[in-house]
């Protein structure tokens, strides 16, 4: 962890010139940060801990705590999170604590750290990091839960929550989400997501699919150039994209 201190300091005392962002990916199983340059560029190592079980909006913050140790200078904060964000409130928190629902995460960080702090849907940023901003996108995570985020023209359609919508006898999330890869098993989960982006397809007439978050390894599907599987590390990378319309 003395590496990312080591690059931030060298950073600082370089020519460009511009802020440098703390992305903060906070997820149903681990917690990742890392320093971007004004270019976008990682600048820190990427850190990550496991997710404090209990969830607790004090466990997280003070493992958030922890790992900003290794990445002390920085100008803002660029934050995803697993549910509906308004207002830099967390509205829903389905994988974590109930503690969290109508937090007000933004202003507490920014009051813990004296930085300026922004947030959207952890599915939503990992987007922005891989979207060409053409036509009708979505991105869809399959994780502890199952995220998603719908683009068209590059524009975000806020607030999704696909996981959570009626399909079949349950949700999304309850076949594709971390319980339904353990219940049902690679091969039928497969066969289960096949028919999920089928209706997404049906639903949404995207024109290109992105598959990320930490279970899209486990993708065996066969599919043509308008499904794309992603790196689960876009979720820091899109970080940028909060802060585009006043850099």
């Amino acid at each position: 962890m003395a590496r990312a201190v080591s690059k931030l300091a060298e950073r600082r005392t370089g020519d460009a010139a511009g802020p440098i962002t703390l992305a903060i990916d906070i997820g149903g199983s681990g917690l990742k940060m890392q320093a971007l340059s004004p270019e976008g560029r990682p600048i820190s190592d990427r850190l990550r801990v496991p997710t404090p079980n209990p969830a607790t909006t004090t466990e997280i913050l003070s493992a958030l705590d922890e790992l900003k140790v290794s990445v002390p200078l920085f100008d803002r904060v660029s934050v995803g999170f697993p549910g509906v964000i308004k207002q830099g409130k967390t509205l829903t928190a389905a994988n974590l604590d109930p503690g969290w629902i109508g937090f007000p995460l933004a202003k507490t960080l920014e009051k813990r750290w004296g930085k300026p702090v922004r947030m959207a849907n952890d599915c939503a940023v990992g987007g922005y990091a891989v979207i060409q901003g053409h036509g009708v996108e979505l991105v869809i995570t399959l994780g502890t839960g199952m995220g998603s985020a719908l683009f068209s023209e590059g524009v975000l359609c806020p607030g999704l929550e696909l996981g959570h919508h009626p399909w079949r006898k349950k949700t999304y999330e309850g076949y594709l989400g971390k319980r339904g890869l353990l219940k049902y098993g690679v091969k039928r989960w497969n066969r289960l997501l096949k028919r999920a982006i089928e209706q997404t397809a049906a639903t949404f007439n995207w024109d290109t699919l992105y598959i990320g978050g930490g279970n899209a390894k486990k993708v065996t599907l066969k599919h043509g150039d308008e499904i794309k599987l992603i790196s689960n590390e876009e979720g820091l990378l899109g970080a940028m994209a909060l802060w585009r319309d006043r850099q």
